[in-house]
């Protein structure tokens, strides 16, 4: 498995994962539709535009899988990602973590899960991610204000 820099070719893929309702549901704080293309493009033109976003699409097999990313929020850098739910339970997110905690030396490395997702969760805690917090915040994809654990990597 690989990561490599996010390319146009990739968005039509990436769409289609960050529109998979099981997907969806699990990252809880999405996009109000998942299926607004217009509003997909907009936002990574947006992201991609942003010097201090670093967007890379993770490789397994040559095939894009997901999408990790590190980003600053309010001061704060942070970190995300996408897995294709076709590839969950297989270790993908884990080795992508570890991939781009390589490239990203920046610490405190901040996340953000919802306390539900439990995969996620044992992801960043098993990349050395500790637990700091909660918060409560409105979550798109339920339609509903949820619990997300805050995580930082020191």
């Amino acid at each position: 498995m690989t990561l490599r820099g996010l390319e146009d070719a990739d968005l039509d893929t990436l769409f289609e994962f960050m529109r998979d309702p099981e997907s969806v549901r699990m990252a809880a704080f999405t996009a109000k539709d998942p299926n607004d293309r217009e509003a997909f493009d907009a936002h990574m033109r947006r992201i991609r535009a942003n010097p201090e976003t670093m967007n890379h699409v993770i490789l397994g097999d040559g095939q894009v899988v997901g999408s990790i990313a590190s980003f600053v929020m309010e001061g704060d850098t942070e970190i995300t990602y996408w897995i294709d739910r076709a590839v969950w339970g297989q270790g993908v997110a884990g080795r992508a973590v570890a991939l781009l905690l390589d490239l990203v030396s920046t610490r405190p490395l901040h996340a953000r899960v919802a306390t539900d997702n439990a995969a996620s969760l044992r992801v960043l805690t098993r990349a050395g991610f500790e637990i700091v917090g909660t918060d409560v915040g409105y979550a798109e994809a339920r339609k509903a204000e949820i619990e997300e654990t805050i995580l930082v990597l020191n």
